[in-house]
């Protein structure tokens, strides 16, 4: 009987130790899922030896609301839902077969770019092993079977967890588990925007890299400063609701966002709102407003100056395991993004599903709540202590569905192999 069937699981006090640790589930239901998983697998290598277990979170952004592409700082975290991977090494190519997808297969000798596969997983795979070539890291062939419980449009980034795990399996197989956290992190930036064709910031690699909180500071978005801190607040559940609405025509307001933020920039002669001093900018609204700055743009400039330093607060209130102060941070976070950055539903929109789901939070007793990501529609993001979890989740899924309603918890580690 293999080591990873339910029986020997279950009698496991290493997987046992592991999963109450990453995971927000029962321990049956955490085993059953990974000895499902190998029994998949195992009809490819119907051995043990040389398997491993990885285990690649999800993340969750808790502040510093759209300040990342004007280069400022953001606060995110590792959660407790993971792309879980059962691997084996092989020769000469990666194959990974995921779970209700098709199978993903790319020759480790053939790197170049492919425009025909941006946007998908062979894309991901090949921009990381040229990552690693390009920073003289090793490489080499494994075959994954995996399964994601990552929850799809609820702004967790399942394509970062893929990057990050590909980082993850190369770096214990073939470069001694030496490899630092941020070049993981680096590589899958740049696999996601060169292979994939993509741009995106680092935030979302960085998160799932590091596990626990990161702060990460993108004054320098070529080497952002990154600082993990643990989560200490175990009398806190997280909570992330899917509320609804439609994101097909809501382009143009997430690029409003950040060409507001620039239009300010510019006045100032400087590219980003980073490089614009703030009293400066104060000094200069009246005659921003005689060129015919919008108001909006004003309070969204005003949203990031003041979420930059809330950012720098409420990495404080983590690090000295201020609770009280975190919260009331939080929830400060969330009333500038409906205030002044004005992403909590577009402008034409009645049905304002974000605003309702903040507006019940408050009343059903949550500890902190904001909208979570790009915002508009979409998902928000809530922290409540435990006593209050099970009659709020309760509440809230009368009104969005229990379906909508992830409760998780802060995962404290990053990509990895599991010891067990």
């Amino acid at each position: 009987m293999s080591i990873y069937s339910l029986e020997n699981l279950l009698k496991n006090p290493k997987f046992l130790e592991v999963s109450n640790k990453i995971y927000n589930v029962p321990t049956n239901q955490a085993a059953k899922r990974l000895a499902s998983l190998y029994e998949i697998h195992s009809k490819k290598f119907n051995s043990d030896k040389d398997t491993s277990i990885f285990s690649s979170p999800g993340r969750i952004e808790v502040a510093g609301n759209h300040t990342d592409h004007n280069n400022g700082k953001v606060i995110c975290a590792a959660v407790s839902v993971d792309l879980l991977a059962v691997v084996n090494p092989i020769n000469g190519k990666i194959i990974v077969d995921s779970v209700g997808y098709p199978l993903v297969e790319v020759d480790i000798n053939d790197l170049d770019v492919k425009e025909d596969e941006y946007g998908t997983s062979e894309a991901l795979v090949r921009g990381v092993l040229k990552g690693f070539i390009d920073r003289g890291f090793k490489i080499g062939g494994f075959y994954a079977t995996t399964t994601s419980d990552i929850f799809k449009g609820a702004g967790m980034s399942s394509s970062a967890a893929f990057e990050v795990l590909i980082c993850e399996i190369l770096n214990v197989y073939y470069n001694e588990s030496k490899i630092k956290d941020v070049d993981k992190a680096i590589i899958s930036q740049y696999a996601e925007n060169v292979y994939f064709g993509k741009p995106s910031g680092l935030m979302d690699q960085s998160a799932i890299a590091f596990g626990g909180i990161s702060y990460i500071d993108f004054k320098d978005s070529k080497n952002p400063l990154v600082t993990k801190m643990n989560w200490e607040f175990d009398n806190l559940d997280v909570c992330v609701i899917n509320c609804g609405g439609d994101h097909s025509d809501l382009i143009d307001d997430y690029a409003f966002i950040r060409s507001e933020m620039e239009q300010v920039a510019d006045f100032f002669n400087k590219e980003k709102l980073r490089f614009v001093d703030e009293d400066e900018f104060y000094k200069n609204i009246p005659q921003m407003l005689e060129k015919k700055f919008a108001g909006r743009a004003l309070l969204r400039a005003i949203h990031y100056f003041e979420e930059n330093k809330r950012v720098e607060k409420i990495m404080d209130a983590i690090k000295t395991n201020d609770e009280e102060m975190f919260l009331s941070l939080i929830t400060s976070s969330g009333l500038s993004s409906y205030m002044k950055l004005q992403n909590v539903h577009s402008p034409n929109d009645r049905s304002q599903p974000i605003p309702l789901a903040l507006a019940l939070s408050e009343k059903f007793g949550a500890s902190a709540y904001r909208v979570h990501g790009g915002g508009f529609a979409g998902t928000i993001l809530v922290f409540i202590t435990l006593d209050k979890e099970k009659e709020f989740t309760k509440k809230m899924s009368q009104v969005f569905g229990l379906e909508n309603i992830y409760s998780l918890k802060i995962r404290n580690f990053g990509a990895c192999k599991l010891d067990i």
